[in-house]
This record gives C-alpha cells, structure tokens and sequence, in this order.
C-alpha cells in the first residue's frame, strides 16, 4: 500500500507540474494587464482565447462586517438589489419614478418615526402612516419594468447571473459571449455607478424571510449565530451577515444609499474579465464605461476595531427536541499572517476527505459521529477569524463524546509530528486545488480579482504555492500550541431533550 501511495503522489507530482507550467506565473503575466482609472477603479484583464466566452467577477472590498451600527444585513441587501437595474433600466419613467421613490422615503421616515416611539405611540396615527407609506410604494411600483436588466443580460446570452454576500466583501458575476462585451461593460458600470432602490422594501421582506429559515427556524443556525456572538466581545464577526430581525425590519432605501455612497467607490472595487478578450481592444472599452462613474469620496478607513484577546473559554448550551450538535472554536490571526498556509495544512489533515484525521477517529473508527471536520477563517478571513471545529453525534451519543475525541486529536498534533504522507497529500492537493481554479474562466476572475484586493498584486496567487511548499513538520506542531488553548476556546452544542407532553386537561373538576 505504501508503494501504491508513492506511485500516486508521484503520478500526481508529474501532471501538476505540467499543468504548473502550462499555467505558470510567467505565461499569465504575457496575458495579464491590470489598469487602476483615474476614478480609483482597478480593472484586471486575463487572455484566455478557448472559447467565444469570458466572465467577469466584480469585487466590492466591503461586506457585512461593515454593517453600520444598527444596520445589521445591510451590506447583504446589495446582493438582493443586485439587478434590479440603473436610471435607464427597469423603468418605463425615470423622473417621475425619482420622484415617487422620493415620497416613498418621505412616507416610510414619518412612518418609522412613528413606530420608534418608545412612549406616547399612537396606534391610530401609526396605522395611518403605514397606510400612506404602502400606497406610496404601489405608486412607485407604477414605474418598474420587473427583471428587465437580468433579462437583456440573458437574452444577450449571459449565464449563472449571480451575488454574494460574505463578512468581507460582496461579489457580481456571471459569463457571456465574447461578442456582448460592450453591452456588459455598459450594464454593470451603470449598476455600479447608478443603482436605483427600486422595491427595497419588497426585497427587505425577502431578506427577512431568509432570516427565518437560515436562523429562527434552523436549530443549528441559531446555535451559530449564539456561538459567534460568544466568540466575539468587539468585533462585528459576532454579527450575522443577514442580520438582526429588529434592525432588518426597520433598514430604509435612505440608509442603502448612505452605504453604497460610502462603500461602492470605485477606489473600493476590482473587476476582473477572463475569456476571449484581447487586452489591447478590450481595456480601452472598459476603460470608456468605467471612467465614467464618479470617483465619490476616498477609499473606506479601514476598521479600526481588533477583537481582544480572549483569556478565558465560553461555551453555548442549547437544549432542544432536535439533532445534538457541536463546535468550537480558537481564535487565529487574518491571511496575512506569516502561518495562513500553516493552518491550511492542519484543516487538511484534520478534515480532507476519508483519510483525514477527524474523519477515520470519530466517523469510521470509533463510530460515534455522522461527520466531523475542522476548517478555517470563520465567519472571515479579512479579519482574524476562527479555527473551528464540528461534529454530529450518532443517536446514542453526546456533544461530550465528540468534544472529547476532538481534543484528543488536538492533543496528538500539539505533541506528535504529522507522518510524511499527511505533509505530501497536503501539498499535492493544495497545489492541485489551487491549479483547478484557474482551469475556468469564472474561476480565474474570482482569483485574480480577490488576490489583487487583499495582497494589491494577483501574482500572490502564485506566490502562495511557494508558501504551501515551505510548511514542515514543525510549524504545524508550533501552530497548534499557539492557538489550540483551553482559554482561547469557545464552545457551543444543541443537547437533546425530549419535548415535553402537554399538561393532562382537568377531568370534570372545577377550574
């Protein structure tokens, strides 16, 4: 078995160093051309002539870690509003929509002025203010043109229209054909530059509908909300990104205008195009789109806060009718920490596939977990984030049972080196993984557009594999008692308890 071992790592070796130099740093670089506009834009262009297509990947550095306070979800209302189109799309009358939409925000402000009042409410005022703010959005709604920007992108042949939402940043994509270039250019710099807060309000409730059934309804999602609220004092990582049902209810159209004026500046976003494009005739279109939208004000201050260290473990009991469940986590530095590869190494040895730790321990060995994994930079990585580790206990065992067989593998890696074949299969697949995402173009736009915004130069992304090679033995074992301490834990699990039988009704007896 051994011999089969090396023969496949060898076999491995040989085909990712031929697709490394098919791939390598210098032929992307002949391909490759980065332009930053007077307005602060970055624009990254990738030649990649195999098919008729290319795809785009927009990166605002801004997420729901951003949220202002009070404002929870907002950042991850941009996803929702993503294509509900600009000034001249989506509308049959843009100034008199301007105008509606005006009175929109005029009825909703009076309306939740209203509704704040902590004292002196008046129901009766307040039903006819919410009467007059829902019959001024039928009359904005008079105006819109449903999915008009999302259909001229498909009946243009896009594909995989999409937005996300993380705790670090808020990502537009999808792919076209190569001819529809200047029509895409067109779309998304009006998108950016000239959103419209057509039905916010509509896609408000949509959001809190997504709340319910993400967190409220999900025992686990609320248990991971509860979790990082314990893991975290300062930072606003404790935060969901889909945020508090008290502050997404009340969320205005005024409010997403303040965010989009201060974080979707050009200086805050990179666009990255991969396909068949060629940069000489490709950059100066996108450059006459681009150009055009308004610098706005600076690049964001960056955040300011930094989560203290934590001296003393937490935990989070849940006991429900309901599957039991457990994980913790350890506090760890951001990526730009000198040992980001070094904890890679240890989530893949702990959590890829059947060969990994937590796996062959909990899951096949011992039999008392359905799944076990431990992985990194949750709920971020922008900002120091956590070390996690989960697991779902088979009927018959407990959140204890799983806990403890954690630390013992936690245990094993702070006192005992990893065996060669961990470290090789680590690096051979870190390097393989890190090579199948550029095998697309989708793929590529999002590496190239996330590496130039965290590191300020895409060619990191080649530079890590450098990184992933020099991890040894030794970081591992230092990694692991750096940050695996009782006092930098926090814990949360969901403990079964039967319901209980509603209380028997009094026979005949007087009540």
């Amino acid at each position: 078995m051994r011999v089969q071992r090396v023969l496949l790592t060898l076999t491995l070796g040989l085909a990712l160093s031929s697709a490394a130099r098919a791939q390598d740093l210098a032929s992307f670089e002949k391909r490759t051309h980065v332009k930053v506009l007077p307005n602060g834009l970055t624009l990254i262009v990738c030649e990649r002539p195999e098919a008729p297509v290319f795809s785009f990947y927009t990166l605002v550095d801004s997420g729901s870690a951003n949220d202002p306070q009070g404002d929870s979800g907002l950042a991850h209302m941009f996803e929702h509003m993503a294509f509900k189109g600009t000034r001249e799309i989506g509308t049959t009358n843009y100034p008199a929509e301007k105008l509606a939409l005006e009175k929109v925000e005029q009825a909703y402000a009076a309306y939740d002025a209203e509704y704040r009042k902590r004292v002196g409410q008046d129901p009766a005022k307040l039903a006819q203010l919410k009467k007059a703010f829902e019959d001024a959005q039928e009359a904005a709604q008079k105006y819109v043109i449903p999915n008009q920007f999302s259909e001229i992108a498909e009946q243009n042949g896009a594909t995989g229209i999409n937005a996300s939402t993380s705790e670090d940043s808020t990502q537009y994509f999808w792919s076209m054909p190569s001819n529809r270039l200047e029509l895409w250019a067109y779309l998304e710099s009006q998108r950016i530059a000239y959103p419209v807060q057509r039905e916010f309000y509509k896609e408000r409730d949509v959001v809190q509908e997504e709340r319910r059934m993400r967190v409220d309804s999900s025992p686990v999602g609320r248990m991971v909300e509860q979790f990082l609220a314990a893991a975290y004092t300062a930072h606003s990582y404790r935060i969901p990104g889909v945020g508090w049902e008290s502050e997404i209810s009340q969320v205005s159209a005024t409010e997403a205008e303040a965010f989009h004026k201060q974080y979707y500046v050009p200086s805050n976003i990179v666009i990255a195009v991969v396909g068949d494009v060629k940069v000489s005739e490709a950059m100066p279109v996108l450059e006459r789109y681009f150009s055009k939208i308004p610098a706005g004000g600076p690049k964001p201050t960056p955040m300011t806060t930094v989560e203290p260290p934590q001296f003393a473990e937490k935990s989070v009991v849940i006991k429900e009718a309901t599957q039991p469940f457990y994980i913790e986590g350890y506090h760890r530095p951001n990526y730009l920490d000198p040992d980001d590869s070094v904890y890679d190494a240890i989530t893949d040895i702990f959590s890829n596939g059947r060969t990994a730790r937590l796996y062959r321990s909990l899951v096949r060995d011992q039999r008392i977990a359905a799944a076990a994994e431990g992985f990194s930079g949750f709920p971020g990585y922008k900002f120091p984030g956590l070390f996690a580790f989960y697991a779902v206990p088979l009927p018959g065992h407990t959140p204890d049972e799983v806990r403890t067989s954690i630390h013992k593998e936690l245990d094993r890696l702070k006192n005992e080196d990893v065996s060669d074949d961990e470290l090789t299969r680590f690096k051979t697949r870190a390097r393989a993984e890190l090579l199948r995402g550029l095998d697309d173009n989708d793929g590529l736009a999002h590496q190239l557009a996330e590496y130039q915004t965290r590191y300020g130069d895409w060619r990191q992304l080649f530079r890590d594999l450098d990184k992933i090679d020099a991890v040894n033995k030794a970081d591992i074992r230092r990694v692991a008692n750096k940050i695996f301490l009782d006092s930098n834990r926090t814990s949360a699990r969901i403990e079964f308890v039967a319901p209980q039988k509603p209380a028997a009704k009094n026979q005949g007896g007087a009540e």
